[in-house]
């Protein structure tokens, strides 16, 4: 993979069901960045195509028929030491999310994330290894995910921008980044930036 952006990121999209393959695969295809090289739909297929295609990134989904990925994800990880793994997976309350991490997945990415969350976050965990947006607060709370652009603005914020500021830089309205910030604070359980940034720090976000 060349990070220059000369070369496509190679991407493999594992997940048992055929409509889910086909819509992460057009969406990806928006972005001549990134190219879908293959599929699989079960564990056995998964190692079995990703040994022969050696992708840059998998997206593995939570569950491929009788296992969980945290089953598969450090078998993926001794064949191909290099490759991202990012969960995808509708159920980010699942036990087996925090499991999948524990097992060396390198983010997670829930089902209902927009065009561009979705390619944003492939090409953020190729660039940089990892997709930091696993939040447990401890409070008996499910695990809160944090978006690929949620995570952009938390940054952001961290830097002080202001509002302005972030919309220019994301190409967003002011609106859109006052949606986000409160999906952010709410997620981190905090009430306003300063709070945001310290949970941010204390969760490894930051």
């Amino acid at each position: 993979m060349d990070l220059t952006g000369r070369e496509p990121v190679r991407v493999m999209v594992a997940d048992d069901h055929p409509v889910v393959r086909d819509g992460v695969a057009a969406q990806l295809a928006t972005s001549q960045a990134l190219r879908v090289v293959g599929y699989a739909g079960s564990a056995a297929e998964t190692l079995a195509v990703a040994r022969e295609l050696r992708p840059d990134v998998i997206l593995l989904d939570l569950r491929l028929g009788g296992n969980l990925a945290p089953e598969i994800i450090p078998d993926l990880l001794r064949l191909l030491p290099e490759v991202k793994v990012v969960l995808f997976t509708a159920y980010p309350e699942h036990a087996g999310v925090r499991a999948a991490i524990a097992a060396g997945a390198h983010g997670i990415l829930i089902k209902d994330a927009a065009r561009s969350d979705l390619v944003h976050a492939v090409l953020t965990v190729a660039r940089t290894g990892s997709l930091p947006t696993l939040v447990d607060r401890g409070d008996g709370e499910p695990n809160q995910v944090i978006a690929p652009r949620e995570y952009e603005l938390l940054r952001r914020v961290a830097l002080g921008q202001s509002n302005p500021e972030i919309a220019e830089a994301m190409d967003i309205s002011r609106n859109t980044v006052k949606s986000y910030l409160r999906s952010v604070l709410h997620k981190l359980g905090a009430r306003n930036r300063v709070e945001a940034i310290a949970r941010a720090r204390e969760f490894g976000l930051l």
